[in-house]
């Protein structure tokens, strides 16, 4: 097997979970945003808990995207024309959610501030759900076509066979799945940074929404294993990758646990290593695979057939290492530099 190819589908993999990661807290701290701040101060809280950092967190969606379109071309242009659709959607949602932030201070009225709050939070779920909805179509796979090519409408019959929409009864499953991760993602970052009301009340958000993501983590596991059978192939032939659903069970655990002994720290930590855990195990399971197809496997888009020439992808990772680097000593140094509880300053700032 060709080591180039796989270095970069790890590094594709790795720049994706970081994104799912980082963005994801603050996607979810826009999920819970209407439900755990009941004035203007504590809608400020949550926003100042992400605003220092929401923005630089999509640098790793920018990252992930680039690697995408470099090392894996023919993925990315069969992707993009066959999820056009919602993809122009997640674009639509990604603007929005960025000028709702932007925009709710500019007009100091009794209207304005409301509604991008509902903009805020109603474009944070969608996202979570598209998110999830997307990644529950790798999984189930596309209609590739001899040329790895597809088209996708956004829903046909919402049955998951040769013929299936966008969203079907699966990705339905895994979008509903994503966002009840990034509520509990979100609910756990904004009781790591808040206190008093509002940190109680994402405490009784993330107790609840950890029910929903044990059960679903159990349920969508084995219909995902019924759905797609290369992922049990993959777990057959190599038993070492049981580490990852092993390190995404013991941040489920860790969750209940930190949450139960008031450790807010150790319980996002947690948050964040299941689900470093569920992607890395989906990763591996359709690997060498990019983009399963899903009427016959042999035209399905791999590492091999996807890829960049050889002398590319060398050239590639000796620019790509040292930006990456750096983006990720940015990512680090604002952490440190933000880290602690979040405070509103004398006069509402």
């Amino acid at each position: 097997m060709e080591t180039l190819p796989v270095i970069w589908f790890c590094i594709v993999a790795v720049m994706i979970a970081m994104y799912v990661v980082l963005d994801g807290f603050d996607l979810g701290a826009g999920i819970v945003h209407l439900g755990v701040a009941r004035n203007e101060d504590e809608r400020r809280m949550v926003l100042k808990s992400i605003g220092p950092v929401w923005d630089g967190n999509e640098v790793w969606l920018l990252a992930g995207g680039g690697a995408l379109y470099f090392a894996f071309p023919a993925l990315y242009a069969s992707s993009f024309s066959g999820f056009y659709l919602p993809l122009m959607i997640v674009l639509w949602l990604l603007i929005l959610r960025g000028i709702s932030v932007e925009f709710r201070n500019h007009i100091h009225n009794r209207v304005w501030k409301p509604f991008w709050d509902v903009v805020f939070s109603f474009s944070s779920a969608l996202l979570a759900i598209f998110f999830g909805a997307a990644l529950g179509n790798v999984v189930r796979g596309v209609p590739l076509d001899a040329s790895g090519d597809f088209f996708l409408p956004l829903w046909t019959n919402f049955q998951p066979g040769p013929q299936p929409g966008i969203l079907d009864w699966y990705t339905i499953l895994t979008g509903v799945f994503a966002f009840l991760t990034l509520t509990l993602h979100g609910a756990l970052w904004v009781n790591l940074k808040t206190v008093g009301e509002i940190q109680k009340r994402a405490q009784a958000v993330a107790r609840v929404a950890w029910m929903g993501v044990a059960a679903l983590t159990v349920v969508v596991t084995i219909i995902s294993f019924q759905i797609q059978p290369i992922l049990a192939t993959s777990f057959a032939n190599l038993p070492f990758g049981y580490i990852f659903p092993a390190l995404a069970i013991a941040g489920l655990a860790g969750m209940f646990v930190f949450m139960r002994n008031g450790a807010e720290d150790k319980a996002f930590y947690a948050s964040c290593a299941y689900i470093l855990g569920m992607l890395t195990s989906v990763v591996f399971g359709v690997f060498p695979n990019v983009l399963p197809a899903n009427s016959d496997p042999a035209l399905s888009l791999t590492i091999h057939n996807a890829s960049a020439p050889a002398y590319g992808l060398r050239i590639g990772l000796m620019w790509f290492t040292p930006g990456i680097l750096l983006a990720a000593s940015y990512t680090i140094f604002l952490y440190r530099k933000f880290a602690g509880k979040v405070q509103l300053e004398a006069g509402g700032h």
